[in-house]
């Protein structure tokens, strides 16, 4: 499983961005997906998570009612938008790709980064204040 994620950048508070995860190697409709960050000086945290059937994503307090994970099954991509962003979400972002087709988990699983077998290269958000 190869993963890409893509979409960082530069932007004041209060903006928008959208990541992306291309993802390869795999059936990716049998695949959790996650958004980890990692802030300079910090340890790498859980943002967001969908399953692999789409039918439940989970949030971390920090991000919920701002950030929505989504995925594109047809185009093997999942998604981050970031609404509202504040200096705070500065990091570094990464998907993570967990195998878990036909099972569904009790929601902290999702977490929990140990479960991800697979990690992307991470893309740069900087929030200006």
């Amino acid at each position: 499983v190869q993963l890409q994620a893509s979409g960082g950048g530069l932007v004041q508070a209060g903006g928008f961005l959208r990541l992306s995860c291309a993802f390869s190697g795999r059936t990716f409709s049998t695949y959790n997906m996650g958004w980890f960050r990692q802030a300079p000086g910090k340890e790498r945290e859980f943002v967001a998570a969908i399953n692999w059937s789409g039918d439940n994503t989970y949030y971390a307090d920090s991000v919920k009612g701002r950030f929505t994970i989504s995925r594109d099954n047809t185009k093997s991509t999942v998604y981050l938008r970031m609404n509202s962003l504040k200096p705070e979400d500065t990091a570094v972002y990464y998907c993570a790709a967990d195998y878990g087709h036909g099972i569904y988990y009790p929601g902290t699983y999702y977490y929990r980064e140990q479960e991800y077998d697979y990690w992307g290269q991470g893309t740069q958000v900087t929030v200006s204040s």
